[in-house]
Formats: C-alpha cells, structure tokens, sequence
C-alpha cells in the first residue's frame, strides 16, 4: 500500500512531484481541484451543489470537499493507494480527513513535506515568464527566451502573469504560512510527517524522496 499526502509551499514543485510518485507506485494522483471538475462535469448531486457556490463566486464549504473526497476514495483505483497534493489545506481538512480514513480502516503511511527557502521561491516564482500565443514557458535566469519578451517558438510576446508578480507570490506565502504550514506540525505529532529539503533539480527532489519513502 501506497498512500501518501504531498505538502509544500507555493512554488515548491508539487505538481511535478506528484506525478513521478503517482507512476513510482501505480496510485491516483489526486487534488481537490481535480475532483470538483470531474463531479461538475458528471453533473453529480454533489458536482451540481458545488457548481452553484462557484457560480457565485463562493469558496466551496469543506463539508462538501470531505463528501467529494469521501467519495473520490471510495473509486476502485484507490484500493492500493492515492497520493494527495494540495489537500487538506487547514488543520480542520486534515482532521475531517482522518475521520474518513479510521471511517474506513485506512491509514496513511506518510505525509511528504517538501522544505525551500522563501527567498529562494520567491526568485523562482516571479522568475517565471510565459507566452501570451503558445504558451511556451520561460524563466528570466534558469531558461530566458533568446530574444528578450520574445518566444522561441512562435514569435508571441513573453509575459509575466498576474499570478507571479512579487506582490501576488509573497501573498501566496502569507496564506500558506497562516493557513497550511500548520500541518507540518498536526502530522509531525502522528509520526507521520517525512520532511524533503528540496535541493537540486525535481529528479535529485524525487529521489530524495523515494529514499525516504523507502527507507
């Protein structure tokens, strides 16, 4: 059995992570994002209860993410394992969480925590550049454009979403710290918590991890 919960800081490489980790041990990769989209699109009971807070701009309350959740584990590919990025979100998420898990005699074998240095992230993030035709990504310092606000690709103009001005990013953070990092202590008091200093590349990352996994 395989099932895990991915933590991290905005910018720390989650989603790359996950992927790798999903295929290393043949589990679904699964985000909460995901599984609203899927129950929206299926027109589910609770897809259509959730549409109807986002459609007014409301956040989706957690007793419905927990039945979503619920419900996402419940699927047959679940049965040898799941890896959870992004979700719980809040120490509450996390404890809802538990009380499906002993609900239904799972438990988790270990919470990834990846670890990088603000500053460092906030230089990756605010970095990171796109084009507005083809959106082919770039990166001022680690893989600028041979033309500067230029694609390579296609000749479209390079930009620097909303989402990765300085402003936005270190709003990021302070959302993260007050709302999520909290859970690296909830899952340290479990035995639970692996914690991953995230040097190097996403390959020397994932190897980090997968020694830790395995040791």
């Amino acid at each position: 059995m395989a099932r895990f919960i991915l933590l991290g800081p905005p910018g720390a490489g989650k989603g790359t992570q996950s992927v790798m980790i999903a295929e290393q041990y043949n589990i679904p990769h699964i985000s909460t994002g995901d599984i609203l989209r899927a129950n929206v699109k299926a027109e589910t009971p609770l897809g259509v209860l959730a549409k109807g807070y986002m459609d007014r701009g409301e956040l989706v309350p957690d007793s419905l993410i927990m039945d979503l959740v619920k419900d996402r584990l419940a699927e047959p590919d679940c049965e040898k394992g799941f890896l959870f990025d992004g979700f719980p979100r809040t120490v509450p998420q996390a404890e809802a969480l538990d009380a499906i898990l002993a609900d239904a005699g799972i438990e988790l074998d270990a919470v990834i925590d990846i670890r990088v240095d603000e500053d460092e992230l906030l230089k990756r993030m605010t970095g990171r550049r796109v084009c507005r035709q083809c959106g082919a990504p770039y990166h001022i310092v680690n893989m600028p454009p041979k033309k500067e606000g230029v694609c390579d690709l296609c000749g479209g103009e390079v930009y620097q979403r909303a989402d990765d001005t300085e402003e936005t990013v270190k709003n990021r953070f302070k959302v993260y710290n007050e709302q999520t990092l909290p859970l690296t202590d909830y899952y340290a008091r479990t035995g639970k918590l692996v914690p991953i200093e995230s040097a190097g590349g996403p390959k020397d990352v994932f190897e980090a991890i997968i020694r830790e996994l395995e040791a």
